[in-house]
């Protein structure tokens, strides 16, 4: 898919779901911060993972303690291939690698790209708060790195072409994994290229895309200070240090970490036109090229939050060709 669509107006069954898991999710907010988790599962529909391929993937899970993981296998003829660790969206409260969107999204990139997806779980808030989503997430590179752990991953995967993909709080994960994989010295995982799908970034600072009704469609600001709340330690939640000017919500702000001297991995940034948070996110894509770190970015015009999990818009479809070709042009500048 060469030409970018512009689809400007929703299908009818795309703004049903968006309605439904909008109202869902408002209805499960509590007023004392946290979530009722009873109602989204509702919503939460779940996909077992399957031996015998389907739509030419077949998928397992692997138990990491105290998570697991989904890896989903393309059925190709090929002796290599990429490996991709995939972080979910929901806020750092909500889903699973099992979820619906999400295991159907991660069956489209395994697929097309094609590609060894790790579909990483990870323990979520309020019940683990900062910095559990973190090293959760790191201990899954720390595993795939062990040489005992390599029999979790076919012949084919090449952890020499390592991925770190992530969507919405998914992607803020992917960010900092990175971060804590540049201080590490890996015996056999190169990570050679970062994907922040809409990443879920914030500051003190009400931007304008924030505060835009347009933009509220799948996600709204009452919505995101939940999460964030749920996410700061419970120590934290009135120290000042703990605004959402900390450098793990606001990464490219006033305290953010530097990365000038890490080797941190060439990054893919997409934003979509009707998401609240696209403000952060084109901060981020700035703040990481004056950082002198390469940088792309990709914009959906008409594109609301988690887009990509929606499989019948045609841009959830163009934006894996767009990290499709993030892939292989990374391969190709990292030759075996």
């Amino acid at each position: 898919m060469d030409t970018k669509p512009a689809t400007s107006s929703l299908p009818l069954f795309t703004r049903f779901k968006i309605f439904l898991a909008r109202t869902i999710l408002n209805a499960s907010l509590e007023k004392d911060g946290t979530i009722d988790k009873r109602f989204l599962n509702l919503i939460d529909f779940k996909t077992a993972a399957n031996s015998t391929p389907t739509d030419g993937v077949k998928s397992y899970d692997v138990s990491i303690d105290p998570c697991w993981f989904r890896v989903f296998v393309p059925d190709v003829t090929t002796d290599k291939l990429p490996v991709i660790v995939y972080y979910h969206g929901g806020g750092f409260a909500l889903y699973g690698p099992d979820s619906t969107p999400f295991d159907g999204l991660c069956r489209r990139f395994a697929s097309m790209i094609p590609a060894v997806v790790v579909s990483a779980s990870f323990r979520l808030t309020p019940d683990h708060r900062y910095p559990s989503q973190y090293e959760d997430g790191i201990n899954v590179l720390k595993f795939l790195d062990d040489e005992k752990n390599r029999k979790n991953l076919p012949e084919k995967a090449d952890l020499q072409s390592f991925f770190v993909v992530g969507d919405s709080s998914g992607g803020n994960m992917a960010h900092h994994v990175c971060i804590r994989a540049s201080h590490i010295k890996f015996k056999q995982l190169k990570v050679i290229g970062l994907v922040a799908l809409q990443p879920f970034f914030g500051g003190e600072e009400r931007t304008a895309s924030e505060l835009s009704k347009e933009n509220e469609r799948a996600l709204t600001l009452k919505q995101t200070d939940y999460f964030w709340n749920m996410f700061k330690p419970l120590s934290a939640l009135h120290d000042k240090q703990w605004d959402r000017d900390n450098k793990v919500i606001n990464v490219s702000g006033p305290r953010a970490e530097d990365i000038s001297g890490l080797d941190f991995p060439t990054t893919l940034v997409v934003v979509g036109g009707r998401d609240i948070l696209q403000d952060w996110q084109r901060k981020y894509y700035k703040w990481l090229k004056k950082s002198g770190k390469e940088a792309f970015l990709e914009e959906y015009e008409y594109m609301f939050h988690a887009f990509y999990t929606f499989a019948e818009l045609d841009e959830s479809t163009h934006v894996i060709s767009v990290v499709k070709n993030f892939v292989h042009k990374q391969m190709n500048i990292f030759p075996k």
